[in-house]
């Protein structure tokens, strides 16, 4: 019998601690000096230097994932608060009642089935263009995918609408936050300039990817087979049991229930629109939001107690992944090799012509994105001293700027160090290597369609 490769992803993350920590050993430690302001941790431009070396041994390999939980605490925390509150949704009865009753509104009108997918990724890709939405995705992951195979897609469809929907608006923002409103800061410019220019970029970039999403959907539609989750997803419909023809049954208490999650979303987004909200304070809105609904539901105190243990015991596979994701950045920090790296990164790209140099740091952020995974982290690391280095090479601020969100943004939906990628593919079970094989050509439409969007944004002097 022909044995199959299969990848083990908690192997993978290991192996890649392992060979982050021999690079300790074969790296120069150097840092730049920071400086503490507005509670974020800033780099200071031209201050790199070398430090003693701290080689990270295995005592360091084996220590890195309790300290990588710490660091991903919250989002950890988060995560298991998404499933208690999901599963007390279900046993409520709601969450059935909602796929049913969408499921049935496409089913009988078929030619709304068609604005399903771009209506959702749209919404889902203005909060990552306004406010920054990401982590928050997750609350809508285990929504999705049953809603989705009702309607004949699949679970990565199911995945991709929230997830990537708020995840090409991220990457392509002109508004967010948490990299636009950072980077705009450190190079000086009116906060949200440019936004003409970043507009467009927004729409083209979100349209390819709702046209990638699409195009698989379709394609799923119309051979299920040719799912990436087939075996998976045949399993999911026998438990949950749907009907896309089945005419709903919506009792009071589901609408009330409706009522409060709705109210929550929306309070969500003030929250972090206009009150700098965060992990902890939407993981708190969260939980009151299910309890509330368990009250609502009429489930007693034992009830809503398995359900909230239930429902975070789901989530433990999900939660060894990302401390484990995280113990790679933990050696490679304790290791004084990352600032060593971003040293180089802008001595090479610093002889270039100001449009490859563009182009440069493009690729340069989008590799330091595998040890940087954040959009704000990156954003106080490199924008520093990439912003004076634009200014030395004829690079301007904007394009500067507008490099490292194509960089910082694309590869965090296939990098095993991202959080939240680890988090929402993990929520849906696929694997990882699959994942990865399946996004990947969608990485590549991005890569080049980015590096031609810089090169009108260069020309116009932007």
């Amino acid at each position: 019998m022909k044995s199959t490769f299969s990848l083990n992803i908690y192997g993978l993350i290991f192996a890649i601690m392992v060979f982050m920590a021999a690079l300790t050993y074969l790296l120069p430690a150097g840092q730049y000096d920071t400086i503490e302001k507005d509670g974020r941790t800033y780099t200071v431009a031209g201050s790199y230097h070398r430090v003693d070396s701290n080689p990270q041994g295995i005592g360091a390999i084996l220590t890195a994932p309790a300290k990588g939980f710490g660091d991903c605490a919250d989002i950890i925390v988060f995560i298991f608060i998404t499933g208690a509150v999901f599963t007390i949704l279900e046993r409520t009865g709601t969450v059935n009642a909602f796929i049913i009753g969408t499921s049935y509104l496409f089913s009988t009108r078929e030619k709304l089935k068609k604005f399903f997918i771009p209506v959702s990724m749209l919404l889902f890709s203005l909060g990552g263009a306004v406010f920054g939405m990401e982590e928050e995705t997750l609350i809508f992951i285990p929504l999705f995918i049953p809603l989705a195979l009702s309607l004949g897609y699949d679970t990565v469809v199911g995945v991709s609408i929230p997830f990537l929907g708020a995840w090409v608006g991220f990457g392509s923002a002109f508004m967010n936050p948490f990299t636009v409103g950072i980077s705009q800061g450190i190079a000086q410019l009116p906060l949200y300039s440019g936004m003409g220019y970043r507009l467009a970029v927004w729409g083209i970039c979100t349209a390819t990817v709702i046209g990638f999403v699409m195009w698989y959907g379709e394609k799923v539609r119309k051979n299920p087979s040719s799912s990436l989750t087939y075996q998976e997803d045949r399993a999911r419909l026998r438990e949950l049991n749907l009907n896309g023809f089945q005419k709903p049954e919506f009792k009071k208490s589901h609408w009330w229930i409706a009522a409060i999650f709705a109210l929550g979303m929306g309070i969500l987004v003030f929250g972090v629109a206009k009150l700098g909200w965060f992990i902890i304070e939407i993981s708190g809105l969260f939980l009151g939001v299910g309890l509330i609904c368990a009250v609502i539901g009429r489930l007693k105190l034992n009830q809503t107690t398995d359900a909230i243990i239930d429902g975070a015991r789901s989530m433990v596979s999900v939660a060894v992944m990302l401390a484990l994701a995280r113990a790679i950045v933990v050696i490679a920090s304790q290791g004084r090799i990352l600032d060593t790296v971003l040293y180089a990164i802008a001595q090479t790209i610093g002889n270039l012509h100001p449009l490859l140099a563009a182009e440069g740091m493009f690729w340069a952020h989008s590799f330091l994105n595998f040890f940087i995974a954040s959009g704000s982290g990156q954003a106080v690391l490199t924008m520093p001293v990439m912003i004076p280095l634009s200014d030395l090479i004829g690079v301007s601020p904007q394009l500067s700027i507008l490099a490292y969100q194509f960089g910082e943004g694309w590869t965090n939906a296939i990098i095993p160090t991202a959080p939240v990628t680890m988090a929402a593919i993990g929520m849906a079970g696929i694997p990882w290597l699959r994942w990865a094989k399946w996004n990947w050509p969608l990485q590549v439409i991005l890569a080049v369609l980015s590096m031609l969007l810089l090169i009108p944004a260069y020309l116009m002097h932007w």
